[in-house]
């Protein structure tokens, strides 16, 4: 079987491989996340995810044979307008102010890599808050929870409360397409439910 090393520091996305059991390691790969002039977010998220997979490729040098990495990225995205991670706490009342009471797209791309091989997946699912007031997003951000977190917020924390509905996969904006990512997985030769019971 092939050893998969998992290309993110993502709690999320550790927490989303272990559930489907899938057993992994966890290694660095830093890139520049910069958007590039003219770049639209769908390229963006899945040049994104293939970057950090080959990163993760070579930083294991010679180890990486018969190893297999995947490297994941989610952005938030609204009218067309990629939202990060908020700079500060005015960027980040803003993102929410933005968002409330408006359906987004949150784009998540999947890449898995093997020396010489790299196959990715893009996933589209559009969510919709309800409005939120503004002493309502004040104390949001005072929970601390938007800090790290695309677009300002996590639907899988305390966030969950502003979503009125999402058409798409929740996984994805948590911050990986289980479905996606295991057929990605078996492609490559990592099956699922290794570690079950």
């Amino acid at each position: 079987m092939a050893t998969l090393h998992l290309a993110s520091g993502s709690p999320r996305r550790r927490e989303l491989l272990a559930q489907i059991g899938v057993p992994f390691q966890v290694l660095s790969a830093a890139i520049d996340e910069s958007v590039r002039p003219g770049e639209t977010a769908e390229h963006y998220v899945e040049r994104l995810a293939r970057e950090k997979a080959a990163a993760g490729l070579a930083a294991l040098g010679d180890a990486a044979a018969g190893t297999r990495v995947l490297g994941a990225d989610t952005s938030v995205v609204l009218d067309g307008r990629i939202l990060g991670k908020p700079l500060d706490r005015d960027d980040g009342l803003a993102m929410l102010a933005d968002l409330s009471g408006r359906e987004h797209q949150v784009l998540t791309a999947v890449a898995v890599a093997e020396s010489g091989h790299c196959v990715s997946r893009l996933v589209t699912s559009r969510v919709r808050f309800r409005v939120i007031p503004q002493a309502e997003r004040e104390a949001y951000w005072a929970t601390g929870e938007p800090l790290d977190k695309a677009g300002g917020y996590a639907i899988q924390g305390l966030g969950a409360v502003f979503v009125e509905n999402i058409q798409g996969s929740y996984s994805a904006v948590v911050g990986l397409p289980l479905l996606e990512t295991a057929d990605l997985l078996g492609e490559f030769g990592i099956s699922v439910w290794q570690r079950v019971g």
